[in-house]
């Protein structure tokens, strides 16, 4: 894959997963069997239970037919392209689900999603009450208006029912992923899965710098601020000027997310913006907990020493990764795939730079918590008027059990559709897209499920089992073995290496009450007050102020609200 190809596709994946933050509620298979949905029939009107009918669908050789309709609005991410003059509504997935299974998709409304352009159209159209699909995508605040409108069905006994027993598995490997969609214990939205551990970030560093320097790998933060001191003063580009910087980091928005620096107030206990299980099983918000303190001091210190630059406040990661790109820091913390986005283009300025991952340093005393994100991106909602629901599940079904994790001699074998991700060239395959004939596309991007069916423990783990035994063996592992670089099979480990300091949100059940009026403002006052303290002249002790303050105008009352909300989905 092309540098600019693989940038585009990341940088459309960063600006999708690292966004949000997710998470949804337990629903276990009564059966377990993982039975294939029941052949239906239409014709029953939209007064059927939530549950779908029992008329049947004529099936034959494993297809409908004759072929059946689903319908979908469609949200194209920034990445998303097509060739052979097909478009969002006519290509080759959707031509491949009528040929094999008998199922026509058609798009009510597609959309490019720049600036949150799909969220801006679902929102007018549930306010200007339009015809919705049969099935959709939403996350965040757009879900939870979904399910607050009443239109979609209580999905919960329906994927116990229809959802086959590979898609079971994979949604058992992180429960809560319902939680964010459970309202009184019925689950109303399916979770889009993700791969786990995909955000999570690792220290990147300038190992050319690190041998010209004789810079040991630091392990924690004592020996990485010793790293830091050298970068910035050790001259280490030999331009004999002062210009550089020990770390690259954009807090714009966030001290908490998998670009910034949230692992440093991991390293004493506590990390933004999260809220965080405490050991009587409660729920607190970190970026009010005292451990707080002892982080902020540390950051304070760090650019008082010239260590960060002083427009980090205002930058965010885009901004953060080209400064590192253009050879002015020597660290930047980041997900495993960072060096395609956002520092795609640090060989291009500095043909000889070199980088190097390892696991994020630890605290004082061992303590390390970094940004982690549940294994799901939004959810798929299922509308109350669709007449047999279980159309959607043999699609769904067909995906995880042949695309999510592919076998030697099927269908998907090599990737989604020859000639579109993969292609043979000099008689080998190929993943390369500038190699393929008329250029190579995502084809993952097409499909009902949002960047296609995923298992969450999958991807990771087959990138260190390619980087333990140097060889990729199963379809899965040759498909993405093929198109990733070995910087990132090497920062996988160290991903891997790291997880049991995987934190992740423990709320997701949208805004409460209270959040609705006070949160905008609760945290308008966090990030300026930590931003006053870390690059201004504000005391840590502003901390303690800010504290009270946010307790009174709100948080208490939010953080009582978010328990009763724990309490529902966990109980």
């Amino acid at each position: 894959m092309t540098r600019t190809t693989r940038r585009s596709l990341l940088l459309a994946l960063a600006m999708v997963t690292v966004a949000a933050t997710l998470v949804g509620c337990t629903g276990k298979n009564e059966n377990g069997k993982g039975d294939p949905p029941p052949s239906k029939t239409a014709g029953a009107d939209s007064g059927q239970p939530e549950s779908g009918n029992t008329n049947e669908l004529p099936m034959k050789d494993g297809k409908y037919d004759p072929p059946v309709t689903i319908t979908t609005v469609k949200r194209l991410a920034g990445a998303v392209e097509f060739k052979n003059g097909e478009t969002a509504d006519d290509n080759v997935h959707y031509r491949w689900a009528k040929e094999k299974l008998g199922i026509e998709i058609k798009n009510l409304w597609s959309v490019k999603d720049t600036n949150g352009a799909y969220a801006t159209k679902l929102k007018l159209a549930l306010s200007s009450n339009e015809k919705m699909p049969d099935v959709l995508f939403a996350s965040g605040a757009e879900a939870q208006l979904l399910i607050d409108s009443g239109k979609f069905m209580e999905v919960g006994e329906l994927f116990d029912k229809y959802a086959s027993d590979t898609w079971k598995k994979a949604m058992n490997e992180d429960p809560t992923v319902w939680y964010e969609f459970t309202r009184d214990g019925k689950r109303y939205g399916i979770p889009n899965l993700d791969y786990d551990y995909n955000n999570d970030p690792v220290l990147w560093v300038r190992g050319d710098w690190m041998t010209k320097l004789n810079l040991e790998p630091p392990t924690n933060l004592e020996e990485y601020e010793k790293m830091l001191d050298a970068f910035t003063n050790d001259d280490p580009d030999g331009d004999g000027q002062n210009n550089t910087y020990g770390v690259s980091t954009g807090l714009k928005s966030s001290y908490g997310d998998s670009f910034g620096l949230g692992w440093v107030f991991g390293a004493y206990g506590s990390m933004p913006s999260f809220w965080l299980k405490q050991e009587d099983g409660s729920l607190a918000y970190g970026s009010v907990l005292p451990q707080i303190k002892e982080g902020l001091q540390k950051l304070k210190d760090w650019v008082q020493k010239g260590y960060i630059p002083l427009e980090a406040s205002i930058w965010d990661a885009s901004k953060a990764g080209s400064f590192m790109s253009a050879g002015s820091a020597g660290s930047f913390a980041g997900p495993y795939w960072s060096e395609a986005w956002p520092m795609g283009d640090l060989n291009k300025n500095n043909p000889d730079a070199e980088l190097t991952t390892f696991t994020l340093p630890v605290g004082p005393d061992g303590t390390s918590m970094h940004y982690g994100r549940h294994p799901y991106n939004g959810g798929l909602f299922i509308n109350k008027d669709m007449k047999n629901p279980e159309i959607f599940f043999t699609y769904a079904n067909y995906m995880f059990d042949h695309v999510a994790d592919p076998k030697a001699g099927g269908e998907f074998e090599n990737g989604w559709a020859k000639g579109y991700d993969w292609d043979i060239v000099d008689g080998e395959v190929t993943y390369d897209l500038s190699k393929i004939p008329g250029g190579g596309v995502r084809v993952f991007f097409y499909g009902l499920l949002d960047q296609g069916p995923r298992i969450p423990s999958q991807n990771v783990q087959a990138l260190v089992k390619i980087a333990e035994s140097g060889k990729p063996e199963t379809p899965y592992e040759k498909i993405w073995g093929g198109f990733v670089p070995p910087i990132e099979l090497q920062s996988a480990t160290d991903v891997w290496n790291s997880r049991q300091f995987s934190v992740k949100n423990a709320f997701t059940g949208g805004a409460t009450a209270t959040m609705e009026s006070k949160w905008d403002y609760l945290k308008k006052l966090e990030m300026e007050t930590y931003s006053k303290i870390i690059f201004g002249n504000e005391p840590v002790e502003a901390f303690d102020a800010f504290v009270e303050k946010w307790q009174a105008q709100g948080g208490e009352q939010i953080t009582k609200e978010v328990n009763e909300w724990y309490k529902s989905v966990t109980q």
